[in-house]
């Protein structure tokens, strides 16, 4: 259920906010995105938001890094 050693389980964007100090809360601040869609999205691997959504936490993420890209943490196309 959770990652190898007991931590939480992280896709791509959980890793980045976790490397960057970034919180969950932070990003649902941001991006008006839900908070368990947040949780989910940091997660969770087999889940998959919608196109609106991916374009919020993008315009977040990119007053962080604003070399980000949407295939950084998502397969999109």
């Amino acid at each position: 259920m959770f990652g190898l050693f007991g931590g939480k389980p992280r896709t791509k964007l959980g890793k980045f906010l976790d490397a960057r100090g970034i919180s969950q809360e932070w990003l649902v601040k941001e991006s008006k995105v839900s908070r368990n869609t947040i949780s989910q999205i940091a997660s969770n691997r087999d889940y998959s938001p919608t196109l609106p959504t991916i374009k919020k936490i993008m315009g977040a993420l990119k007053k962080v890094d604003p070399d980000a890209k949407a295939d950084d943490f998502f397969d999109v196309g």
